[in-house]
């Protein structure tokens, strides 16, 4: 379900890596706790973006949620199809609802990023915790 090729952060947010560029999007399952995505707010090409800290938001009919850089950077593109289309985040989340892409400033910061096989199981554990018995 998740792309193996991807890394993915507790915040839920997915990274892509080719070369100095990553690109940055949410997880289907960011947009499934969100619902219907509204409204999508992005930095302007050559923003500076620390990980860890937010660099946009995501809005949907239950919330606006801010979205977390999983690496630093200078966003180089943003995916201005997002302004138009936000629903697109629902419909294609790992694919053409990228948010931005970033020239790499530390790529040594990939490794704190879980692969696939571990979101998955850390997203089972989150379910889990907040399931009703």
């Amino acid at each position: 379900m998740y792309p193996s090729d991807y890394r993915y952060t507790k915040d839920h947010e997915w990274v892509r890596v080719e070369g100095e560029v990553a690109t940055v999007g949410i997880t289907d399952y960011a947009q499934h706790e969100l619902g219907d995505v509204v409204y999508v707010q992005l930095p302007k090409p050559g923003a500076k973006v620390n990980a860890g800290e937010s660099f946009g938001s995501v809005e949907s009919v239950k919330a606006v949620s801010d979205v977390y850089a999983p690496l630093s950077g200078e966003v180089t593109e943003v995916n201005s199809a997002l302004e138009e289309t936000p629903e697109t985040i629902n419909k294609d989340p790992h694919g053409k609802a990228w948010l931005i892409k970033l020239r790499l400033a530390n790529s040594s910061e990939l490794a704190k990023l879980m692969n696939a096989a571990a979101y998955e199981a850390y997203i089972a554990d989150q379910q889990k915790g907040t399931s009703a018995p």
